[in-house]
Formats: C-alpha cells, structure tokens, sequence
C-alpha cells in the first residue's frame, strides 16, 4: 500500500493553520475532502469567537448587558472552558482582559490590520461577572465587558477539527499551536520544535511526542506597534507587572487546555507556574530572559536539546 503525506495550508484565526495528514495514496479525494472540511471548523471557530470581528458572535454577545442570551453550543463551549480555567487560576486567567488589550494597543487584526474599539465597554466587568447556564446554554454579562477568547478559541478548533478527521496519523499547526496524532511519515514520533523567542528559524529543544497538544506562550508573538516591550499577555490581577519568562510550553490531551494553561502558567512567572501545571497533571517547560529553563514533572523523556541555554 502507497502511503502519502497531505499538506495543506491557509491563513485563519489571524495565523497561517497547517494539516498534515498520513494516508494511503489511494484516499486522496477523502483526505482533501476532510482537510478542507477541518479548515471550515477553524473559520466557523473565528466567525464566532474573533474579538476583531464586530459581526462575530462574541462581540454581539457583550452588547447585552444584564440579560441572558442564547448562545450557539460552540461559543458556550468556548466560554464554558475559558470561565473553568479563569476559577481555577483565581482570575490570573480571565476571558474579559479585552478592554485591558485594547487599552494597550491591541485592537487590531494581526491578519488583516483592520481595527476595533468598543468605546462603551468599561474595565469593570470580569470572569465572575459570567453567568452561565448549562441547562438552557445562555450567557448572563453582569457587567459590561470585552471578552477576548484569544487563549481559549485556537485551541478549540484544534481540537474540534482534529475531532473530525477520521485518520490515525496527523498534525495540526495554527500559528505554532500542535496538536498531533500517530506517527510522522517516517513512521516516527512526531519533532515539535519549542520557537527560539530571539531567533525565529532556530529551536530552544524539540519535543518526541504523539497524540497530544503542544501549546506556546510567549512574549515576542505579539507586541505592541509603537512599544514593542508591550505585549499581549496581560495579568488581569496586576496589568502593570511583567512576567519573568520569555515562553511557556504546555503538552496536553487536547489543545484548547494546552493553549489556556501555556498562557495561565507564563503570567505566573517561572515557579508558580510550573507549580500550576504540575499540580494540573500538565507538562511544560518554562523559559526565562535567560534561557533559563524550569521544567515540570517527567519532561526529561520528551525532550532533545537543540541548543546550550
């Protein structure tokens, strides 16, 4: 049997969204039919949650103050998981930072350049201002509020479109997010490289790992225009205080927890996030303006250094 690699590739959720399937040569029409289908998740994924959008459904949500909305069972399930996570961390991860991001400079589709401001909302609101409803699936705002899904949404199309492909061996890229599934075509455990935040072509190390997601944070994606020491991983807690680190890796079941802990786990700082992926049952590796690397539990057995820290 001829086995092939598929790849495919488009520009979505403001980053470049990657498949790589592994499948017999004799499934082409199905395999395509299936990527294809996968990128339509990663849109419907972006048309409902996208802060950047004014039409998506996220940003027509936050318009009803005080009173419950129904909402689709994808953009519940986004806000389900993002409000589970923000009590878990005690509001070092909240959902409702968008005001904060955009009061910092991020008001723009990394994308497509095309901006939004929201002159109503107040920093006022915040994750314990959701109320939600699992019963009728509607969402009570407290408080007005920009929820931004940025840490929450890419992480669950990964998951969703890898849901929907009926194959053994597969990767999923968005924008440096991986979730991977088998072996590699060389029938191999898939090489993720962790990005060097300094030297975009070069790894810090790579990660040997299957059927699990690898999810980064870190300080140089995505930064401010005109202040370029202003990033997008705000504190909710503290807006004016700077993590310690430069990257945080997680290594998860699923993406969507990779992606919300990657950026839990780098507000914290070095050990207080290890200590909150540890105690999740999550791996990671943590580096700090050093290269400093601060590893949680059983790292060891994933990991080929690439480079002297």
């Amino acid at each position: 049997m001829s086995i092939k690699t598929y790849s495919r590739s488009v520009l979505c959720m403001g980053t470049t969204v990657s498949l790589q399937v592994i499948a017999p040569q004799s499934e082409e029409a199905n395999v395509l039919h299936h990527i294809s289908k996968a990128f339509t998740i990663f849109k419907a994924v972006e048309t409902t949650c996208s802060r950047f959008d004014a039409k998506s459904e996220v940003m027509k949500l936050i318009r009803h103050v005080k009173e419950p909305v129904s909402v689709s069972p994808l953009l519940f399930e986004a806000l389900y998981f993002a409000v589970l996570v923000a009590n878990e961390t005690y509001g070092i991860f909240d959902p409702t930072v968008g005001k904060q991001l955009e009061n910092r400079g991020f008001n723009e589709h990394y994308l497509y350049g095309n901006s939004i401001q929201t002159d109503e909302a107040v920093d006022s609101g915040s994750y314990k201002d959701i109320v939600l409803d699992t019963h009728k699936k509607t969402v009570l705002l407290q408080k007005p509020m920009i929820i931004d899904l940025g840490a929450v949404a890419k992480g669950l199309a990964i998951d969703l479109a890898a849901r929907s492909l009926p194959y053994q061996h597969f990767m999923i890229n968005a924008g440096g997010d991986i979730l991977v599934k088998g072996l590699n075509q060389h029938g191999e455990l898939w090489k993720v490289g962790i990005q060097h935040p300094r030297i975009q072509t070069q790894s810090l190390l790579t990660l040997r790992v299957t059927d699990t997601a690898v999810c980064t944070s870190g300080n140089y994606a995505r930064k401010n225009k005109t202040q370029p020491s202003m990033h997008h991983l705000v504190n909710p807690l503290s807006p004016s205080t700077r993590s310690s680190l430069m990257s945080c890796t997680a290594i998860a079941p699923s993406a969507m927890m990779a992606d919300a802990l990657s950026t839990s786990a780098f507000i914290l700082g070095a050990e207080k996030g290890v200590n909150l992926l540890n105690d999740a049952d999550i791996r990671g590796v943590l580096f700090d303006s050093s290269f400093t690397p601060f590893f949680t539990s059983d790292m060891e057995e994933l990991m080929n250094y690439d480079h002297t820290f």
